[in-house]
């Protein structure tokens, strides 16, 4: 019997796919792990920021699509390509045709213009005729912003100008996937800014941008975040629903994960039955309902992917308060994640017991109000 949830309407197939992506390097102090089993999947049109504190395998993990760095154990596959079975002169010719790379320090020429550092792509590759390089290069500037200073040598811009100048570059043998390592990080935030609007739009024109950074105001905007935490990614669901967490205790819940599916109208928590897991929601929608005692059921809430619920059973421990079922449209996907664990978590971090508590005691309020089941929160587990 097919699962609900691969009823609902999914992506396309990924133009880049990572399996099991483990990268060891060896050092004097011994043996690094840089990453640890990584699976990750990048679509055609995507703009994905990834993210993570100094250490995390952000560089290391996007090297290991740009071939500039190989996987001790796993597969790289970009549309029917394994890339990291690829000879170094098959994997030079592969990624001058099929990726554009752009560099924290830009990496421009320094004794070529503007417009001979975008065309230099073009000519390594022998893409384009030599007649119409030129023209393609200049329609890249223009794209960038930068058609004025096609002539002007590198140390004659400023630096954001030098960066769009890099993406042009990039962009030169039209590659469906750009590769951004901290390509904002020796820029001023308005710089920055007109670099990520940039990124944007060829987003929109279909290209995958996959961006590492550190500045979390541009990571928010990209279309999806991949957070890296120790060499292993982050449940995006996890850092959306608890975004007080640090990064070490999301990688806890993520560890502890229990994806379910549930079917259109299917129930979730019953009211007046024991809850043992917190639902954060990763696809799909539900609806909260309180049962009256004339068997009327009234929807008092719908909630939606990035959202959590269960909590107040599990923190002011006896029967739910509350009904939730799968919305009546659709299959919803949730993560559960169970009593002890979160508990283990509620221990570890301050914010996240302030965040719970304040979302309990309002939950209490609102059901009381609607006059379901009322309960007063324990002051024992928020001292």
């Amino acid at each position: 019997m097919t699962h609900p949830c691969e009823q609902s309407p999914s992506k396309a197939t990924p133009l880049i796919q990572m399996r099991q992506i483990v990268k060891t390097f060896r050092t004097p102090a011994g043996d690094f792990t840089a990453l640890k089993g990584i699976d990750a999947n990048f679509y055609q049109g995507e703009f994905v920021s990834v993210v993570g504190k100094s250490g995390s395998g952000k560089s290391t993990l996007v090297n290991m699509i740009t071939g500039i760095d190989r996987p001790t154990s796993g597969e790289v596959k970009i549309s029917d390509t394994l890339v990291h079975h690829l000879d170094e002169s098959d994997m030079a010719r592969w990624r001058g045709r099929n990726l554009g790379i752009v560099f924290q320090f830009y990496q421009l020429l320094p004794m070529l213009s503007l417009l001979e550092n975008v065309c230099l792509p073009m000519d390594f590759c022998d893409m384009y005729a030599p007649g119409e390089r030129v023209s393609r290069a200049m329609e890249l500037l223009d794209l960038v912003g930068l058609a004025g200073s096609a002539h002007k040598m590198p140390h004659g811009v400023s630096g954001g100008q030098q960066q769009s100048a890099a993406i042009a570059r990039a962009m030169a043998n039209d590659p469906p996937i750009i590769i951004a390592d901290e390509p904002t990080g020796n820029l001023d935030s308005r710089a920055a800014d007109t670099v990520f609007e940039i990124f944007e739009d060829l987003a929109r024109r279909g290209k995958t941008i996959l961006m590492v950074t550190h500045d979390d105001s541009l990571a928010r905007r990209a279309g999806r975040t991949l957070l890296l935490a120790d060499g292993e990614v982050i449940n995006e669901t996890v850092a959306n629903a608890l975004p007080m967490l640090n990064h070490r205790q999301m990688l806890k819940a993520t560890k502890n994960l229990q994806p379910r599916c549930f079917a259109p109208g299917e129930p979730i928590i019953r009211q007046g039955e024991y809850n043992e897991h917190l639902y954060m929601i990763a696809r799909g929608e539900v609806q909260v309902t309180l049962e009256r005692e004339s068997g009327w059921e009234e929807t008092i809430a719908h909630m939606g992917p990035g959202q959590f619920f269960g909590e107040v059973s599990l923190l002011n421990p006896g029967r739910s308060i509350a009904s939730v079922k799968a919305a009546l449209h659709a299959p919803v996907e949730v993560l559960a994640l169970g009593r002890s664990v979160f508990r283990e978590l509620m221990d570890e971090a301050h914010a996240l017991r302030e965040a719970i508590s304040q979302v309990v005691r309002e939950r209490l309020t609102e059901n009381a109000s609607r006059g379901g089941p009322a309960r007063k929160l324990s002051s024992t587990l928020y001292a």
